[in-house]
């Protein structure tokens, strides 16, 4: 389990997070949604270790997230926006890169095993380089499951890639959650919100505005005096209402 309280972060006089708090279950897909410039990705930076919040604290498990970052790390598994990845390298030559980088825990096998599972198994020789976007993508993804971290946090891994590399991803993601894995996914695509997603929280300035099931937010919204039709509808007055 994921606790997040009391988390702010500001950039100059920019409130970008303002006083956080929630919990996200173990082995649940939680959807962070919002309007671009929301936050999202800083709270991601946050709990990738990539930034430090101004105040607040974090816990995984047991573990303080904040006073314990490498112990925290090793729960961590980052997927960013831009791909991290050396493009003059092939994807067998960033694997094994980015494992020694991990702790070199993996085995050659280890990793063409990962690569198979990711769909890699035969650009294990390519250039990252002469790889589609959605090959690229993959390998990122598979970067960061090098050290199989129990917490995986993407930041719209999908966006510009084909239909066939999405659908792979959203199938590896589903399987990794019934192993226990949790996923903290951000995206803006509404079929992969809906269809993934546990639950999601809507970042509003710097806060949630609303963290639940779609169940949940149908309810709410009637509570309102607004009666979506679908669950698409739902998600529309949530983002813009």
């Amino acid at each position: 389990m994921i606790r997040i309280l009391g988390i702010s972060k500001s950039f100059g006089k920019k409130i970008i997070l303002d006083n956080i708090h929630i919990e996200i279950k173990s082995g649940e897909i939680f959807g962070l949604v919002g309007a671009n410039g929301a936050g999202k990705t800083t709270l991601l930076s946050i709990l990738a270790t990539i930034e430090r919040p101004d105040k607040g604290h974090i816990f995984i498990n047991e573990c303080n997230f904040l006073k314990e970052i490498k112990k925290a790390r090793e729960f961590i598994g980052y997927v960013p926006q831009d791909i991290a990845l050396w493009q003059q390298l092939t994807v067998e030559e960033n694997l094994l890169f980015w494992n020694r980088f991990a702790g070199g825990n993996k085995k050659k096998t280890d990793l063409i095993e990962l690569a198979r599972r990711l769909g890699l198994e035969d650009k294990w020789k390519s250039k990252v380089n002469l790889l589609s976007g959605g090959m690229k993508r993959k390998l990122n993804m598979a970067v960061a499951l090098l050290h199989d971290p129990e917490i995986l946090l993407m930041d719209e891994p999908t966006v510009g890639i084909d239909i066939q590399s999405k659908l792979e991803i959203n199938r590896l993601m589903k399987a990794l959650a019934k192993q226990g894995k949790t996923i903290i996914y951000t995206t803006h695509d509404s079929n992969e919100i809906l269809l993934l997603c546990d639950r999601i929280g809507v970042l509003k300035d710097g806060r949630f505005s609303f963290v639940g099931t779609m169940a949940e937010a149908l309810k709410v919204l009637k509570l309102d005096g607004k009666f979506p039709i679908s669950e698409e509808e739902a998600l529309y007055w949530l983002l813009n209402g």
